[in-house]
Formats: structure tokens, C-alpha cells, sequence
């Protein structure tokens, strides 16, 4: 079995200063939802063992940022992931994204997380979600918010197989709906 863990670069500034996209940086919110997620997932193992980052700034924070909650909430001790930055993520559309993932069969993670970017991280959990939990596909299926994590595990023995459908949406969340889950 494989975990695949998609989760969005969290809230940004408008512009950045340079005027290029790539260089967008999380604003206050966005600092405070990528720890929030970061803590969610430290809580609630299995952690990833390979995390693809792209190298917009916006993803690389909300990276680091998790990276530090995840530790920090961990209950037991963690070996730290391997973890890639990849251009090739910035913009990637779905059958980019489905190729990075197939990719990782070289170096065969149990639990392989990406974090990106939308349309693309959207469209390819929407796509790769056969079954699973139907409530959260039902949430998924309008946005995958900043910040927002898509959990889909597939019964699978190698990353190059992973394909549309066939995944089981297995979780998702924002931190929207961690704090309405703390509200309730």
C-alpha cells in the first residue's frame, strides 16, 4: 500500500515584491494555517517519508512551516523526510503531477507527500479519488483550499502504478474545517 498526501501552499500575499508569482510569500494567515495543518498531520500518522516541494517561495514556507508543527506534534521521535525541491511542480496540470508521483517508484516511499499548487493539486485529487470517504470527496469537490491536505491511499506495491480512480480518499482537510471540527 501507498499514502499520498497532497497538500496546497497555504494563504499568500497579492503581489510580491519582485511582481513575479513564483516569489509570492505567505502572509500572516498563511503562517498561521501551515502551522495549523503541519500540527494536524504531526498528530495523525503515518507521516510522509518523501515530500516533493515546489520552489515557488509560497510552497517552500508552507513547507518549512509544517515541517517544524509536524515535529513538534509527532509523539514519538521522527527521522526527518527526504525532501526535493522541484520546478517542475509550479503549474504543473494533472498528468504532470501523475508523473511526478509515478517518478518517486525510484527511491519507493510508503508515504509520499507533494505540496503545489491549484488547478493542478485540485484537479489530480479529484482524479485519483475512486472511492473512499464520501463526505470529504463531497468537500473536495468545490476547492482544495490554501492549506488544504487530500489523503489517498492505493493498494498498490509501486508508485508507477498509481492511476486515475484508483485511489481511496482516505481524508481531507483545511485548516477552515480543523477549526469548525475545535468550534463544534
Amino acid at each position: 500500500m501507498r499514502r499520498l498526501m497532497l497538500l496546497r501552499h497555504a494563504k499568500t500575499e497579492h503581489d510580491a515584491p519582485s511582481g513575479r508569482d513564483h516569489d509570492r510569500r505567505l502572509d500572516e494567515r498563511g503562517r498561521l494555517d501551515a502551522a495549523a495543518i503541519g500540527t494536524w498531520i504531526g498528530s495523525h500518522p503515518p507521516l510522509p517519508d518523501t515530500v516533493l516541494v515546489s520552489t515557488a517561495v509560497r510552497a517552500k514556507q508552507t513547507w518549512e512551516i509544517a515541517r517544524e508543527t509536524i515535529k513538534a506534534a509527532a509523539r514519538e521521535q521522527v527521522d526527518q523526510p527526504h525532501v526535493e525541491w522541484l520546478d517542475e511542480i509550479y503549474g504543473a496540470e494533472t498528468a504532470q503531477l501523475l508523473q511526478i508521483v509515478r517518478m518517486a517508484s525510484a527511491t519507493d516511499p510508503a508515504h509520499l507527500m507533494l505540496v503545489g499548487h491549484n488547478p493542478g493539486m485540485h484537479e489530480l485529487a479529484l482524479m485519483l479519488a475512486g472511492g473512499g470517504d464520501a463526505a470529504a470527496k463531497k468537500a473536495l469537490e468545490d476547492n482544495l483550499p490554501t492549506a488544504g491536505l487530500a489523503i489517498l491511499d492505493f493498494e498498490i506495491d509501486d508508485w508507477d502504478e498509481v492511476a486515475f480512480r484508483r485511489g481511496k480518499l482516505v481524508r481531507f482537510t483545511s485548516p477552515k474545517l480543523l477549526k469548525q471540527a475545535l468550534d463544534d
